[in-house]
């Protein structure tokens, strides 16, 4: 493992470390006038014993990343190619490969050593080239290739979305990597009819024109379940993850997920997308297209009592000709006949609008306008006004088709409740918020939350490490979907980023391809790169409207060690002052630099403004 030792830097000349000046932020119009993120240098040289959690943090840390690494080398060759049979298809298909990397990208944000960034880039552009090369031989649109343009030929945003977040986090590490923005920008264009092989997008309508979009463009007829599936497979062959017992049972597996045209609301994960390209670029035109777009669903919601359709016809009007508001595959009526062993025959409820909360996080960061918070608020308590009693007991719906609402529960619909509270950070909408161990702790009422946290991720990694260790699978024997679950980072990460950063817990595992909501970020100026430098611990203990409280912790008893403090994933706060050991230091930017003794550490509060920012991937030293 790549061992950084980051050479101590004399106080005084800590301003030469940097290179950012205060210059105005296009295309913008939120605060555009940004300090140097050196114009405030905060020095913590009070000895500090090494707390257990910072202790468990970095060999936590150091324990993922080698459990990573081995992974890596148990199910990819030298040349970064996945070594499984490659198929198309929403079971197993190319969104699989590529998930592998879960949680890589924000391990090394955080601070791992660069082999898991080099690593995982490399995966990703050999996949690429994979999945290019693969064809099939019965699915029309992969006949081809599986990827055209770097890019899925036509799937849904379920799956698009699986895939491009590790594409849509690489920005994290390396935002001025020419080959990344130009792929953001392509993948971008997919959706902003910047290509015309891939006319996904009605501009004048302003909706994505079929749930299944790609870089060759929308499925403009009803879907198949060979498009769903892809070609046939002795499905016996390989371990049985989704439960079917045969080819012909994966097909009937997608008998009814044939209505795709038109506008679905888990389209709005491709919003990432221009989300993406203008954190890097901050060209004007992928902001335009955000509000654009999202500002359509607002106003559908509004006409719709609040509650977002999950289908929208190609001639702009809500749930087409018979107002089937609820109607599409994964949509509020989606309950498809299931087909795995263990529920054969039953009904399952599939409504996936969990993936659209990915579209409302983008439109804030751009904006930062709680708009778009307040209108998933008004979904929840719309929905929940529905509520009737049922056998004695109070019950709230969670589904909507022919016959009305259906698919009870016996406590509130709370889809979204945390982000929402997250982003607003208003006391009402954090009693919507069900029991929580990590907003206890903020909360100052669970304080052995990190060191419990931190266990339970470990014993996560350590499960997915044994799995894959254990597993006895060769190339010919196993599909890309075998061995992401044993993924050693993807899921045992959350607890660090949580900790660390005060990072909203990635919501059903990422899977929307969404970015990172955290209050807080760090860059290392000796290394030129994103984290904390090595023997550092940080721990956020409070989340308010207006302030965070983190302590930091140099676990080195020699050697000094120096950091940049960013509000928010993407500068998107505005940090107005620090307050140490009563003791404050204005600082109206969106970062400023910690110095810590070896040794020492110490808490800071920051007094911040949340959304004050245009929004940006590039480091402190780069922004403009």
């Amino acid at each position: 493992m790549k061992i950084f030792r980051a050479a101590v830097v004399p106080f005084m000349a800590l301003a030469a470390l940097f290179s950012a000046c205060a210059t105005a932020n296009s295309g913008s119009e939120k605060s555009s006038a940004k300090p140097r993120p050196d114009a405030t240098v905060v020095t913590l040289d009070t000895s500090m014993a090494a707390p257990d959690w910072a202790v468990t943090e970095r060999q936590f840390m150091a324990d993922v990343t080698a459990a990573c690494l081995e992974f890596y080398h148990k199910y990819y060759n030298d040349q970064a190619q996945l070594q499984a049979v490659l198929r198309w298809g929403a079971d197993d298909g190319p969104d699989d490969a590529f998930e592998n990397f879960t949680g890589w990208p924000e391990l090394h944000a955080l601070g791992a050593p660069d082999e898991i960034l080099q690593t995982y880039l490399k995966a990703n552009d050999a996949m690429i080239v994979q999945y290019t090369n693969a064809k099939t031989v019965e699915t029309p649109i992969a006949r081809e290739g599986m990827f055209y343009k770097e890019f899925e030929v036509q799937t849904d945003w379920m799956h698009l979305g699986e895939w491009s977040k590790i594409h849509n986090r690489e920005g994290l590490s390396v935002p001025n990597d020419p080959k990344y923005i130009e792929r953001a920008r392509r993948y971008a264009g997919f959706y902003m009819n910047e290509d015309p092989e891939a006319p996904n997008y009605d501009p004048k309508l302003k909706l994505i024109r079929s749930l299944l979009t790609g870089s060759r463009g929308p499925m403009l007829r009803q879907a198949t379940p060979l498009d769903w599936v892809g070609d046939p497979v002795d499905i016996s062959k390989f371990p049985a993850v989704h439960g079917e017992a045969n080819y012909e049972e994966m097909l009937a597996h997608y008998n009814e997920y044939t209505d795709v045209v038109g506008d679905s609301f888990l389209n709005l994960g491709a919003t990432t997308l221009p989300t993406t390209a203008y954190m890097l670029t901050h060209d004007a035109k992928y902001k335009k297209w955000l509000i654009e777009y999202m500002d359509a669903w607002v106003g559908r919601m509004q006409q719709n009592n609040w509650i977002i359709p999950s289908y929208v016809a190609l001639d702009g009007k809500i749930g087409g000709p018979d107002n089937k508001w609820w109607g599409n595959a994964y949509g509020w009526g989606f309950s498809p006949i299931s087909t795995s062993q263990a529920s054969f025959g039953q009904r399952q409820n599939r409504n996936r609008i969990q993936r659209s909360l990915v579209g409302f996080n983008n439109a804030l960061w751009l904006t930062g306008d709680q708009k778009y918070v307040d209108a998933w608020r008004n979904m929840i308590n719309s929905i929940n006004s529905n509520a009737q009693t049922r056998n004695g007991r109070t019950q709230y719906p969670t589904m909507y088709g022919a016959d009305g609402w259906y698919g009870w529960a016996n406590q509130p619909w709370s889809v979204g409740a945390l982000q929402v509270w997250y982003w607003s950070m208003k006391p009402d909408d954090l009693a919507r918020v069900a029991q929580n161990g990590w907003v206890a702790y903020l909360q100052g009422k669970n304080p052995n939350y990190p060191l419990t946290a931190l266990a339970a991720d470990n014993r996560t990694m350590q499960r997915h490490l044994q799995n894959f260790r254990a597993d006895t699978t060769t190339p010919a024997t196993r599909l890309a979907d075998n061995e992401l679950d044993n993924d050693p980072a993807g899921g045992p990460v959350d607890s660090l980023l949580q900790l660390m950063l005060g990072a909203l817990p990635m919501p059903d595992g990422a899977r929307d391809g969404g970015l990172i909501n955290a209050r807080l970020r760090y860059f290392n100026p000796v290394l030129k790169r994103a984290g904390l430098p090595e023997d550092v611990g940080a721990l956020v203990s409070g989340l308010t409207d207006t302030t965070t409280t983190v302590t930091f912790v140099n676990l080195n008893k020699t050697e000094a060690r120096t950091f940049v403090v960013q509000g928010g994933a993407y500068a998107e706060h505005r940090i107005d002052s620090v307050e140490s050991d009563g003791k404050t230091t204005p600082v109206n930017s969106t970062s400023f630099t910690v110095h810590l003794a070896p040794g020492s550490g110490g808490t800071l509060t920051l007094t911040m403004k949340r959304y004050a920012e245009d929004p940006t991937e590039l480091f402190p030293w780069d922004q403009k």
